[in-house]
């Protein structure tokens, strides 16, 4: 079930799939698989395990080839056009992708110099600034917290601005703290008009970054919408009125006033 947008949009979408099916041998993993993502937006594709999740990001980011239906990223064809579609995005996985042996500015310039770009150095320190990791840009990453890793690694996954970029479960295995790092530069990327297309088991990750937010069930989309769409999907709230039962910390300072007071219990 997809819901439309309240208003059409007049650019083109920035990721376009149209009955996309995957299989592995006997296992159908996507079974016609229909979706956009607008620029410059946060879409959350949410599943569990095994639902097709990566295989699609692997199609899109041409790691994969489809079986049958049509894909397109920032208007390039994953199939006919595949290496412009590599040049158009970025793609951090499950795992941060850094060298724990290098700084966390030699980093970000070994990949400046990788994509054969002018002024490394001036690169990497404004992705540091961006990402709240200056202070830290001269230790090595061996040093860091997963937190501050996951952010370095989607820092490394910018230079060269692209206008795409997948984040495929991009929390899996941070403790809170470090979840909320990631999200705020997961919000700093759309803030600067980068389009991210987020895969995640995790509902409250869609709840609090995600525009649109699209469910993956046994390779099929079953539904697309905003959270308020999604949310008005279910019959409306009843409120109930229920006893409330003390709690410990009820009980504890009940006890210790009655004590302090000279009363018997």
């Amino acid at each position: 079930m997809s819901i439309p947008p309240e208003t059409e949009q007049a650019v083109p979408a920035a990721i376009r799939v149209r009955g996309l099916e995957k299989s592995f041998k006997e296992v159908s993993v996507l079974r016609g698989v229909d979706v956009d993502v607008a620029p410059g937006s946060i879409f959350a594709l949410l599943g569990s395990n095994g639902a097709g999740k990566t295989t699609l990001v692997k199609i899109l980011c041409t790691l994969l080839k489809a079986d049958a239906g049509r894909a397109e990223v920032n208007g390039f064809d994953v199939a006919a056009r595949a290496a412009d579609v590599r040049e158009s995005i970025s793609l951090t996985g499950q795992f941060a992708a850094v060298d724990e042996i290098l700084t966390g500015r030699e980093n970000l310039v070994m990949v400046a110099r990788l994509r054969h770009l002018k002024e490394a150095g001036t690169i990497a320190d404004d992705l540091l600034r961006r990402f709240s990791l200056t202070e830290a840009g001269a230790r090595r990453v061996a040093t860091y917290s997963g937190g501050m890793r996951r952010r370095l690694d989607i820092a490394m996954s910018l230079i060269g601005d692209p206008p795409v970029v997948f984040l495929d479960e991009p929390t899996t295995g941070l403790d809170p703290e470090a979840r909320l790092e990631v999200w705020s530069a997961v919000r700093e990327l759309a803030a600067g008009g980068t389009t991210v297309l987020l895969t995640t088991q995790y509902l409250d990750e869609a709840e609090h970054l995600a525009d649109r937010i699209a469910i993956l069930h046994e390779g099929r989309i079953i539904v697309n919408g905003t959270l308020g769409e999604l949310k008005r999907l279910l019959p409306a709230a009843k409120v109930e009125y229920v006893e409330k039962q003390p709690t410990l910390e009820d009980v504890f300072l009940s006890l210790v006033g009655a004590a302090a007071n000279g009363e018997q219990r």
